[in-house]
């Protein structure tokens, strides 16, 4: 079973700002409500840890491997539950300038695995509901002189 989550938002801030913030992983506790604690080296290939907290839920703690760490465009990581296929995700950050001084932020997640049918309904509230919530926060970061 598979499963996707997209989501996006409009920011009022170039690329590098953003792109700033997505990888200063040692202030996430400070602004990001979903994504509470990150560490370990993102360069492609390279293992990371991730401790998410969907509204709702208790905090999961991830270590996933990096799968693209393109600077002001894209950062994505693939980690599993326990063991792959079970719960696997790809979790996709993409930055698109709109060459006028803002930028189109892409949240999203690919899911696979035997628990994703038995996951739907929390992927659909919780899971959904901390993209967006981390997508305002860093907008209201990126947008603000921090």
């Amino acid at each position: 079973m598979k499963k996707e989550i997209t989501t996006t938002i409009l920011i009022q801030a170039k690329p590098a700002k953003i792109w700033q913030i997505l990888m200063d992983f040692e202030n996430y506790p400070t602004w990001n409500p979903f994504i509470i604690e990150i560490s370990g080296n993102p360069q492609t290939g390279k293992s990371i840890q991730a401790r998410i907290q969907p509204l709702g839920s208790k905090p999961m703690i991830f270590k996933p491997i990096t799968l693209v760490n393109e600077s002001e465009k894209e950062f994505k990581w693939k980690g599993k539950l326990l063991f792959k296929g079970l719960f696997d995700g790809e979790h996709c950050f993409q930055l698109r300038d709109n060459q006028n001084g803002s930028t189109t932020f892409i949240h999203s997640e690919k899911f696979a695995g035997i628990l994703v049918p038995f996951l739907k309904k929390m992927l659909d509230t919780n899971t959904k509901n901390g993209f967006t919530l981390m997508n305002e926060a860093i907008k209201k970061r990126a947008e603000s002189e921090f």
